[in-house]
């Protein structure tokens, strides 16, 4: 079962952050290739959600939890339980939250899928008010939570011939998005690469500095930061600008008021080769020849063959 299908259960609630839209990605709408954000219906944002009965979980908090309930269980979506409540720090507006998941047939009770045997936590969502991207009833369950506490979600395939499923999560850890790069300045920049300044908030501007671009990939740290190493089968979220070579501009999310999310399996090669290996918290400033970018081919405001120079904050990934 793909991790896709498995955290199906909150896909609904979290509409920005589970159905993802990549930024600087090459199939959708944004001029650095970034794809807007993808939105899916929040109709029950308002109805209330309900209670599962009769499930219960076992086990120390924060470790994979022995669930039970009497079989055939039928399940309803839009239905939860808090199996075990948490002994760590509080869960707060903002937080990104890493949940390990199992998925259990409540038909049989067997398992399906889970997350806890490799270790691979979905960190994709963020706790947060903003019901573009959480509806109001999974923040309210999410934000009453502490770390280690389990939550089962109910989710009913029955109607389309699929398996109707407990997703039990545990919230594992938690942390903050940076809201801009932060870390240690840069000072052996080569002196004829464009020049960026930054605005108080962060955001960036550029002075071209007479540059005339690059046959090759061009990474380079303006700000390094102190966070884990990036990989190139990660998910970023970042802040971004990007200009042609004459000083245009063409995209930023600066100018949209947000940072973009976006996997470095579904971008330009020039942003998943330029950002892989660099840190959280880093900004980084990238010249991605045609080859790494669009080629010959015309993408909205960047004309075909186009040198493009971005400068991108690593705000988080995971």
């Amino acid at each position: 079962m793909r991790k896709s299908t498995l955290f199906k259960a909150v896909a609904a609630a979290c509409t920005t952050i589970m159905c993802l839209g990549f930024a600087a990605c090459g199939s959708s709408d944004a001029k650095s290739g970034s794809s807007s954000d993808s939105s899916s219906s929040s109709s029950n944002s308002s109805s209330k959600m309900n209670q599962i009965a009769g499930v219960t979980a076992t086990g120390k908090p924060g470790e994979k939890p022995t669930v039970s309930f009497k079989t055939p269980m039928t399940v309803e979506d839009n239905s939860y339980v808090v199996l075990q409540k948490g002994n760590g720090d509080q869960i707060e507006d903002g937080d990104r939250i890493c949940t390990q998941g199992i998925a259990i047939n409540v038909k049989d009770g067997s398992e399906l899928a889970s997350t806890w045997e490799k270790n691979t936590p979905d960190c994709s969502t963020v706790v947060t008010s903003d019901t573009s991207q959480m509806t109001e009833n999974y923040y309210n369950i999410f934000k009453d939570q502490k770390l280690n506490a389990t939550i089962a979600f109910g989710v009913n395939d029955s109607n389309s011939a699929g398996t109707s499923y407990l997703m039990v999560l545990t919230i594992v850890s938690k942390s903050k998005d940076l809201t801009k790069a932060t870390g240690t300045k840069v000072h052996d920049v080569p002196t004829d690469l464009p020049k960026v300044t930054l605005a108080k908030d962060g955001k960036p501007s550029i002075d071209m500095n007479g540059y005339q671009g690059s046959d090759t990939l061009v990474s380079q740290d303006l700000i390094k930061g102190e966070g884990a190493e990036v990989k190139d089968t990660q998910t970023v979220v970042a802040h971004y600008t990007g200009w042609l070579l004459d000083g245009t501009q063409f995209d930023s999310s600066w100018d949209r008021g947000k940072s973009s999310t976006f996997s470095l399996d579904g971008v330009i090669k020039g942003w998943k080769q330029g950002l892989a290996g660099h840190t959280v918290g880093s900004q980084v400033l990238l010249v991605v020849p045609p080859s790494l970018g669009y080629g010959s081919k015309a993408k909205d405001k960047i004309p075909a063959n186009s040198t493009l120079v971005f400068v991108v904050d690593i705000l988080a990934a995971y």
